[in-house]
């Protein structure tokens, strides 16, 4: 074969594999090999025995109000003032690619996820990070409540090598939870990789010492189940899960999002001095008391010893008073009287009342029914009867806390009562 043909055959070969890639949506070739895994488990049987797609929506909102009922079962006082470390496994084994691109990869995107859902729904709380490497637990940021900074730090040391240490960790977080008032429900959220842990003591009373401080401690496995993680979850009250797959992992880490139940001892009511800091002027200069430096406009100071601080929530450095802002407090105000679940109307009552029933729903406006006039699913508010769709369901009991078909009725009654 002459020079001429074996590049015209190559050629030829690269146009193919041209073709192939944008057929393929321009995905690299483990990237089809993860979107193309496991593509049966998105198929179900019908009743006549064929294959049919799953309903993801209704999986969703079924999965969602199981998780709704379970958390209204029972009127529970929960922590609001949560100090929370949350520690990341970088030993070697979170280099692993059985979630791809690794396990590394995987918690850092959903770990940035949960930081600030956690700041959403508590808006009084504060986090730390710590990271386990080459059998050494680092403190990558200490407890603060900007969601910004904490991202920041963990995106610039993501870096795994040597094994991991669990009594190391444990050791530095009760250093910092040990100081934390009374009233502060103190968590730690471990992320774990690794299948054994490189301790240079006995882990059997760190877990004794943490169940002492009340530290309640979960753990969510990358690997498989380890005694020492149940153990220490057993103790202390925590949680302890193993991930799926990427879907579950998420999952699991945004079930740490919203207020715990408070433990009995804390359940104690008592009265928190708290400062509500104005912020300073674009152009005033002055030293920030957490950073040591100078800097120029911004941040808020402190109503009783003036200092300067960057970010609320914080505890002032100087006098120890805990500042806050009056949106953190009334954001607070909707795990102590939550909306009561919707009630699901049964498709039998809407076959039979089809007339009878709204054919819109209240919240975004949207038809509820599919083509052909048939019934969709939808829910009712048990107090003022209004009907909604699923994802009107989940906005209203996950982001909006207000029922729109309630407030509407207030609403209407307050002109009524003026004129009267």
């Amino acid at each position: 074969m002459n020079n001429g043909e074996q590049r015209r055959l190559n050629g030829e070969a690269e146009e193919d594999e041209d073709e192939d890639d944008a057929n393929n949506g321009g995905l690299a070739a483990w990237e089809r090999a993860y979107a193309d895994e496991r593509s049966w488990e998105s198929l179900q049987e019908d009743e006549s025995g064929l294959l049919q797609p799953i309903d993801n929506q209704s999986l969703k909102h079924a999965q969602y109000r199981r998780r709704l009922r379970a958390a209204s079962t029972a009127r529970i006082q929960k922590g609001l003032i949560r100090y929370l470390y949350v520690v990341i496994d970088l030993s070697k084994a979170a280099a692993e690619m059985d979630f791809r691109p690794s396990r590394m990869g995987v918690v850092a995107k959903h770990v940035e996820a949960f930081i600030r859902e956690f700041f959403y729904q508590n808006p009084l709380s504060q986090v730390g990070l710590v990271t386990i490497k080459d059998g050494v637990a680092h403190c990558l940021t200490d407890l603060g409540g900007s969601p910004n900074s904490h991202v920041q730090a963990l995106m610039g040391k993501l870096e795994c090598s040597g094994d991991s240490s669990l009594q190391n960790a444990l050791d530095l977080v009760h250093g910092y939870l040990e100081q934390i008032p009374s009233y502060g429900h103190r968590e730690v959220l471990i992320l774990y990789s690794a299948l054994s842990t490189c301790d240079p003591g006995d882990i059997m009373e760190t877990i004794q010492k943490c169940k002492q401080s009340k530290i309640r401690c979960s753990v969510i496995g990358l690997s498989a189940e380890i005694f020492i993680c149940k153990h220490l979850c057993q103790e202390t009250g925590g949680l302890y899960y193993i991930a799926l797959d990427e879907p579950h992992l998420r999952e699991l880490i945004l079930e740490h999002a919203p207020p715990p139940p408070a433990i009995a001892e804390f359940a104690i009511a008592n009265l928190i001095k708290m400062g509500f800091p104005q912020r300073a002027a674009e152009g005033s200069v002055a030293i920030c008391s957490c950073h040591k430096e100078a800097k120029v406009g911004g941040g808020y100071t402190c109503p009783r010893c003036k200092a300067r601080v960057c970010d609320l929530p914080t505890e002032c450095r100087i006098c120890g008073l805990t500042l806050i802002s009056s949106p953190h407090l009334a954001r607070s105000y909707h795990h102590l009287f939550p909306i009561v679940p919707f009630d699901e109307v049964s498709p039998s009552l809407l076959i039979d009342q089809q007339n009878k029933f709204p054919r819109a729903c209240f919240g975004c406006q949207q038809s509820l029914l599919n083509p052909g006039n048939k019934p969709s699913l939808r829910v009712a508010c048990p107090k003022c009867k209004q009907h909604f769709c699923l994802d009107c369901d989940i906005y209203i009991h996950e982001s909006l806390h207000n029922c729109p078909g309630c407030e509407s009725a207030r609403h209407s009654k307050i002109p009524n009562a003026n004129k009267g």
